[in-house]
């Protein structure tokens, strides 16, 4: 009986140890062929998992990311693109324009994104700047503004340059921003088919995305594939599923391997990890005085979205509010913070501003009592003299009426 009784404790103590670690273990993270690799959170820009992610490669085709980017801040896609005769001279991919060919950016930028046309690159590139070195500074000014320190571009294709490299992480953060910040690169990207015009043919040209996760993976939404010889396979791929989108990126992959790379890296974010969206933009989160002011309404001043393990602990929010707030308060003064913990480590901030203009009190301003204080003198003396004034001019209007009034009897 004892002996039962020990072995029915044993086995419960077993079982309490095998959940706690299946509770408390850090998922995997996943092995990919590719030399650098990394999966970045497109909303947060939260790196999820990174695989030498700061190590300098070519990056092929996907340099055509930051030519879209530079394309639609610097042009309209209504453009006309008359082809020189350089791009006619473009090496690898193309979409075989001719000199004197006219197409619309947004015609060009297609034949880019989806075929991977070098000479369409080099079309955009002299429509938008005039000449490829010139493009290409375009490119290098952009890269820095966003964060990509570790990234030089020489040209709008990708192909070949000893001087023309980046890394996972900076494509990770040109991709995101393209994402981010122009809904047509969005409509470009995802796009499985399109036709667009060619010159002196019956037909129009087809173009098909190489892009083949577009039709293997679920919620396959973007971006750009890519190969040289001395790149090797080059990928960015993002991936949306119930509103969340991932964003991986792999460099220097092999053969086929580029495609299983990115798909393990996205199916590693989507099993393990999740969002959770904490506070939204212009959600009323306090309500504070305002000394010589009435009382303000402190809102969010920005969303504030958490990527996080599944089944990690809860994210705690503690409220910072600037102490002695004065009128007058302007609308979207930044009153104070939250603070977002996990774990006791902090995972981010958003301020809290002001909902409305609070302006200052009258009566609360110094001058306000010096003013009432000489009214309260001053309009009673000039009551007093009126009245004064008053009597004085009776009594001279009654001594008029009375001399007349003598001098007639007289």
């Amino acid at each position: 009986m004892k002996r039962l009784i020990c072995c029915k404790l044993i086995l419960i103590l077993i079982l309490l140890i095998a959940s706690t670690s299946k509770v408390t273990a850090a998922p995997s993270p996943p092995s990919i062929v590719g030399t650098a690799g990394i999966l970045m959170d497109v909303k947060t820009g939260k790196v999820l998992y990174e695989k030498n992610a700061h190590l300098k490669l070519e990056p092929a085709s996907t340099t055509k990311i930051m030519t879209t980017v530079i394309a639609l801040e610097k042009g309209k896609l209504s453009d006309t693109v008359v082809t020189g005769r350089e791009p006619t001279l473009a090496d690898g991919t193309r979409i075989y324009l001719e000199e004197g060919e006219k197409l619309t950016l947004e015609q060009m930028l297609y034949g880019m994104m989806l075929n991977s046309g070098n000479d369409a690159a080099v079309a955009i590139a002299e429509h938008i700047a005039g000449s490829v070195p010139e493009f290409a500074k375009l490119m290098n000014e952009k890269a820095r503004e966003i964060g990509a320190k570790n990234t030089n571009f020489v040209n709008p294709s990708g192909l070949p340059d000893k001087n023309h490299y980046t890394t996972a992480y900076d494509l990770a953060l040109i991709s995101r921003y393209a994402l981010l910040n122009h809904p047509e690169f969005r409509k470009i990207v995802s796009t499985k088919t399109f036709k667009i015009p060619w010159q002196g043919k019956e037909w129009d040209r087809l173009l098909i995305n190489h892009n083949k996760m577009l039709w293997r993976y679920e919620g396959t939404d973007g971006v750009k594939t890519g190969y040289t010889r001395s790149a090797g396979q080059t990928f960015v791929a993002s991936a949306t599923r119930n509103g969340w989108q991932l964003l991986a990126v792999v460099l220097k992959s092999q053969g086929r391997n580029i495609y299983s790379d990115a798909q393990a890296l996205l199916d590693y974010g989507f099993d393990n990890f999740e969002k959770k969206d904490v506070i939204n933009k212009g959600q009323i989160i306090d309500k504070i005085d305002v000394k010589y002011g009435t009382p303000v309404d402190l809102l969010a001043a920005s969303d504030f979205t958490a990527v996080v393990e599944k089944g990690s602990g809860p994210i705690d929010v503690k409220k910072n509010i600037y102490p002695g707030v004065k009128a007058p308060v302007v609308k979207g003064q930044v009153l104070g913070n939250l603070d977002f913990y996990q774990g006791g480590s902090k995972i981010g901030s958003v301020a809290l501003v002001a909902a409305t203009d609070v302006p200052r009190k009258i009566y609360t301003r110094w001058w306000f009592w010096t003013s009432a204080l000489i009214m309260l003198t001053y309009v009673p003396f000039r009551i007093s003299v009126g009245i004064k004034r008053y009597k004085r001019h009776k009594q001279r209007a009654n001594y008029l009426y009375y001399y007349k009034q003598r001098r007639k009897r007289w």
